[in-house]
């Protein structure tokens, strides 16, 4: 399912209410999949912040991001506690951020297929099998959005072109 545009309240930053301008979500999805680096930013059930970067895929099918991460890992450990999570692309100018729901990503073949496609993303060609087997055994976890913002961070785009998503 496709999100809805929407203007970001932006009122300080000369955004305006209208739609004219905002950006296709075609336009994020373009950048979540081809990003390498993302940063995550999770917190504990007590509020507190973590955020490093990592490797991850935006599945388009299912309109997720998915990652790898240690089971005994600050963010894993931030997830079970409190599920919210943000994840960004590591552009600066043309911005992109995703909030949701993060949980684990447990049915067989949901893995399998997370696994194959993080490989095919990242592994060397002589590397594809160390890869598929340190990604496996790890945690892999689905970020599901609730909401995404877009700016673009040159002055005759900044306002024009902010955009909010919904699902």
């Amino acid at each position: 399912m496709e999100p809805t545009a929407e203007r970001p309240f932006m009122p300080d930053y000369g955004v305006p209410t209208d739609l004219d301008g905002v950006l296709p979500w075609s336009w994020a999805e373009e950048r979540l999949v081809r990003n390498k680096n993302y940063w995550l930013v999770t917190a504990s059930a007590g509020g507190r912040p973590h955020s490093l970067p990592l490797w991850g895929i935006w599945r388009c099918e299912q309109g997720d991001f998915v990652f790898s991460c240690g089971p005994r890992s600050r963010k894993a450990r931030n997830i079970d506690e409190n599920p919210q999570a943000c994840v960004t692309i590591d552009d600066t100018v043309e911005c992109v951020s995703v909030e949701g729901q993060a949980t684990e990503l447990t049915d067989p073949a949901e893995r399998s297929a997370a696994i194959d496609a993080y490989v095919t993303k990242y592994a060397e060609p002589d590397g594809r099998d160390q890869m598929a087997g340190f990604v496996g055994a790890h945690r892999l976890v689905v970020l599901r959005p609730e909401r995404a913002f877009a700016v673009i961070e040159r002055e005759e785009d900044f306002s024009a072109r902010a955009t909010r998503w919904t699902w």
